[in-house]
């Protein structure tokens, strides 16, 4: 199976999808718990929610589970949110702090390298290529990392998280003018749909290794809570209405990136 699948486009735009993949090897998947084997912390249905949006755009998704490697972890392991609740590199609990597998069935170091190469490696040489390719035919590149989570998870955040949160590495990841386009058209969006700007939500490693304003690659992370597409329980069903007025939003969003990089300034 290859771990990565991967859609080449015209676009300077990238599309990075880390976390939507279900794959996970049998050897794997027999040490999970009940727990781990529901999968609860899947990116759900991203890909098919960012379907379509920006036609030519380039599209890197991972086809394995976060369970078996998180993508969106740095490969040393070390903790994006010091100090906060979180998962790491191969996570042995899920968002809710339960552990996943089996009792004494935790991934070790050999193992945890041993899925870095297999899984996590390939995954971010796809994005480094796509990248390149990009670059070379635009000047520039913008990776734009596509997320969801649970609405309401304790364990990570208080409350409700807001509908889209933005995620710039604190502005550093990306040109102010593709984090204030992403802002303003999520603003726009109607009053019953909320957003912030790097909260809780800062970026993954996705966002902070290749977001380089002064190289001319740019990073941004979007991460949406998922009421505003699906039904956050199991089976976690896909809702077409509320997919579809989304979906509306994200085209803007990634239009708006899109007319920044083709001519330097995004639209209002």
């Amino acid at each position: 199976m290859n771990p990565v699948e991967i859609t080449e486009g015209a676009s300077p735009v990238i599309l990075c999808q880390p976390h939507s993949g279900t794959f996970i090897p049998d050897e794997i998947l027999q040490r999970l718990n009940a727990r781990g084997r529901a999968l609860a912390d899947t990116d759900w249905h991203v890909d098919r929610l960012y379907a379509g949006l920006l036609p030519n755009a380039t599209i890197i998704a991972a086809r394995f589970h976060r369970y078996v490697i998180d993508a969106n972890r740095p490969p040393s392991g070390a903790s994006l949110y010091p100090g906060q609740n979180t998962t790491g590199l191969c996570p042995s609990t899920d968002f809710d702090g339960a552990p996943i597998y089996e009792e004494g069935e935790e991934p070790g170091e050999e193992e945890t390298e041993a899925r870095r190469a297999a899984f996590h490696a390939p995954y971010h040489a796809a994005i480094e290529a796509a990248i390149a390719r990009v670059k070379a035919r635009h000047g520039l590149a913008i990776v734009y990392d596509c997320h969801s989570i649970r609405s309401h998870i304790p364990y990570l955040f208080e409350g409700a998280l807001p509908t889209f949160n933005i995620g710039t590495n604190s502005g550093a990841s990306c040109d102010p003018r593709i984090e204030k386009a992403a802002a303003e058209a999520c603003a726009r969006a109607g009053d019953d749909y909320t957003h912030v700007v790097n909260g809780r939500f800062k970026g993954g490693w996705t966002t902070r290794h290749y977001g380089k304003p002064s190289q001319n690659v740019h990073a941004i992370q979007m991460e949406l809570a998922q009421r505003a597409y699906m039904t956050e329980a199991p089976p976690w069903g896909y809702d077409e209405t509320k997919a579809q007025r989304l979906r509306s939003v994200l085209a803007e969003i990634l239009g708006a990136i899109e007319k920044f990089a083709m001519e330097g300034t995004p639209s209002a």
